[in-house]
């Protein structure tokens, strides 16, 4: 979710289309809370660890 975060962040600049680099934000933002939650050992979604 990183990535994909990074990358509409990236197309975003380039081309000036302000939806994707408002899409890129969020979800680099969501990415970053769940690879967090996923590091220190909280259960994300069922899961133990998250990528």
């Amino acid at each position: 979710m990183l990535l994909i975060g990074l990358i509409l962040l990236l197309i975003g600049f380039v081309t000036g289309i302000s939806i994707l680099w408002t899409i890129g934000i969020i979800l680099v933002v969501i990415g970053a809370v769940l690879w967090i939650l996923g590091s220190v050992g909280h259960a994300v979604g069922g899961r133990r660890h998250y990528w």
